[in-house]
């Protein structure tokens, strides 16, 4: 026995949105024994499978133009508005599970494309979110991942700035000066979400604290990329798993101390099964 020292962070996990989404999810499980869902609910393998097997059907927007006469889930990603049109066509039931956090972004950024603004968002290519914000701009609005995908010197003189929820809010201020400096008027909106930015400190100081890290996320999720790259720059033996059988023995030493962590679309129970094969080591 290698007596290892095992600690979950209680930080970690899901959030508010992503909760919020799997409880809708399971109390109409637990009622009708199905319920489609566009798209993945969550960025994690582990717990889609979870929820699949409770009998959650995964549907992409092809097979939604298709079908009729259901209930259908939108995860907290959220919708463009075409998918509520199709909906109506099709005689849907929508449960609406769309982070409010999500909602509110895109109700502002609807309401600056009514105002005719020139709307840049700063965001993942073809993430599920940054669709629906695009959705509410007729797909006009610019987006980027990263400041070095705009030609500065031809960018409009004004600009409104958004960001999609779950980006680095240092990188989105740097940008937001950057612009400055090139003397672009920009109309600033944070619109990142403070309990999934906080999580960046509270990892960095969490990375610290022990020998090795074990950071647990599915492959798919964005938020869980850069929260490894967090860890494993605090802390060099941080190890990136999507379940309990990917760890292995020869990354610890007798009596480590070891710190489990992970996206907010990690689930606690995932974690919790990952500490108990470590302590059997």
């Amino acid at each position: 026995m290698m007596s290892l020292q095992v600690h979950i962070d209680q930080h970690s996990g899901f959030c508010f949105g992503v909760v919020y989404a799997i409880e809708m999810a399971e109390e109409i499980l637990d009622e009708q024994g199905y319920l489609y869902c566009l798209g993945d609910i969550v960025h994690n393998d582990e717990e889609v499978n979870r929820l699949t097997k409770k009998g959650l059907k995964i549907i992409n927007l092809e097979e939604l133009q298709h079908l009729k006469d259901e209930k259908v889930l939108i995860r907290a990603h959220g919708e463009p508005p075409s998918t509520y049109e199709l909906s109506i066509k099709n005689n849907l039931t929508l449960i609406d599970a769309s982070c409010p956090v999500v909602l509110k972004l895109q109700n502002r950024i609807k309401n600056s494309f009514d105002k005719d603004e020139t709307i840049y968002i700063y965001g993942k290519h073809g993430h599920a979110e940054v669709i629906g914000l695009l959705g509410q701009t007729n797909n006009k609005a610019v987006v980027f991942q990263d400041i070095s995908e705009l030609d500065i010197p031809s960018l409009p003189k004004s600009m409104t700035l958004y960001s999609q929820t779950t980006k680095s809010t240092d990188k989105f201020y740097e940008i937001n000066e950057i612009l400055k400096v090139n003397d672009i008027v920009v109309n600033t909106n944070d619109t990142i979400c403070r309990q999934v930015s906080n999580r960046d400190k509270e990892l960095r100081a969490f990375a610290e604290k022990f020998d090795k890290i074990i950071f647990v996320s599915g492959t798919k999720s964005s938020n869980g990329k850069v929260l490894y790259n967090v860890c494993k720059e605090k802390n060099p033996n941080t190890h990136f798993v999507s379940n309990q059988d990917q760890v292995c023995p020869s990354w610890f030493s007798p009596n480590d101390t070891v710190g489990i962590c992970g996206a907010t679309s990690t689930p606690m129970w995932l974690m919790e099964q990952v500490k108990e094969r470590l302590i059997n080591f």
